[in-house]
């Protein structure tokens, strides 16, 4: 019976840190690795046919090795982009050895029969375009703001004068610049009186502005549902801009309506977990309250006042996979 669970991330995780910490108490057997080590410090062999149809063989890593069929459970978290590991190459080879290992090393990775992924990647990819998470919120009944994807000025226009205050919000973050630092665009207001044609250039992101009493976060893995109400001290309308340990949290019912509505989110998407904000317009109660901003398939929420329960809550999912009752 496989029996392993395989953690896929990068060195600095301080979140996979917790899980892993917690298996290791329960005694589960974990292996990390991080793909973008191949080479040298990471080596593997996979192997199918001859009467075999699912991928088995070894993948070693400098401390530790795992048999592909040993492993039960995958926490895909935020591993080493392919490109970093050949950056030293010239532009051509460096892309070419980056497809190959992301189709090779990754194709196997992402494909271990009968093992549970929290998330796989492919669905952690579906579920990463916010225009596709608000045509399903809309379609579970969630609300969500009046929003606008826009290249047109006129279109902005329009919507910034039938639906102002706007506020404005990037798809992605900042990627990399030459000195490896990134960055972010938060969520801000914008005046319609600035729109000019420099908008065709790329895609933009405008919602009307809720008139919110708060903010949510709210973490679900598998079943259990945590969530904690957000309030910036000094106001801000992107709680993320300031400074995370100033926030003040506290504990928050969701309308079981809305619950309901997440975990056939979360099912849509093919994800087990998924971190979800909301604006809420009232005190909370009301299902009507609760407006649908968006959902990171791959959130970070070890910073959490509930982090412990939150780890507690991963590590039941992916030991329970290695004793033969996950799902798979």
């Amino acid at each position: 019976m496989a029996s392993t669970v395989l953690v896929v991330t990068a060195l600095e995780d301080v979140t996979a840190d917790r899980v892993i910490a917690a298996l290791n108490e329960r005694e589960v057997p974990v292996v990390r690795v991080d793909p973008a080590d191949i080479g040298p410090g990471l080596t593997f062999g996979a192997r199918i046919g001859s009467g075999a149809s699912a991928w088995a063989g070894r993948l070693v890593t400098g401390s530790r090795e795992v048999e592909l069929g040993e492993v039960a459970a995958v926490y895909y978290r935020r591993p080493t982009p392919y490109a970093a590991r050949y950056q030293h190459l010239p532009a051509q080879q460096r892309d070419f050895a980056a497809a190959e290992a992301r189709h090779g090393l990754g194709g196997v990775l992402n494909h271990l029969h009968g093992a549970l992924y929290v998330n796989h990647p492919g669905a952690v990819t579906a579920a990463d375009f916010k225009p596709a998470q608000l045509q399903l919120a809309a379609q579970l009944g969630l609300a969500v703001p009046p929003t606008l994807v826009t290249n047109d000025v006129e279109q902005a226009a329009k919507f910034a004068a039938d639906h102002g205050p706007v506020i404005y919000k990037t798809f992605r973050g900042l990627p990399r610049d030459e000195d490896g630092h990134t960055g972010a665009i938060w969520a801000q207001r914008v005046d319609a009186d600035t729109f000019d044609d420099t908008l065709a250039v790329t895609a933009h992101l405008f919602q009307a502005e809720i008139p919110k009493t708060g903010d949510v976060r709210v973490t679900v893995v598998g079943r259990r549902v945590f969530a904690q109400q957000i309030a910036a001290p000094d106001g801000a309308l992107d709680w993320r801009r300031g400074d995370w340990d100033q926030l003040l949290h506290a504990p928050i019912a969701v309308p079981t309506p809305v619950e309901a509505g997440l975990h056939s989110y979360l099912s849509a998407f093919g994800l087990v977990f998924g971190c979800f904000d909301f604006a809420l317009t009232g005190d909370g109660d009301s299902p009507e309250d609760w407006v649908f901003i968006e959902c990171n398939p791959n959130g970070q929420w070890g910073w959490l006042p509930d982090a412990d329960d939150i780890t507690t809550a991963f590590v039941d999912i992916l030991s329970t996979s290695t004793e033969g009752g996950g799902a798979r």
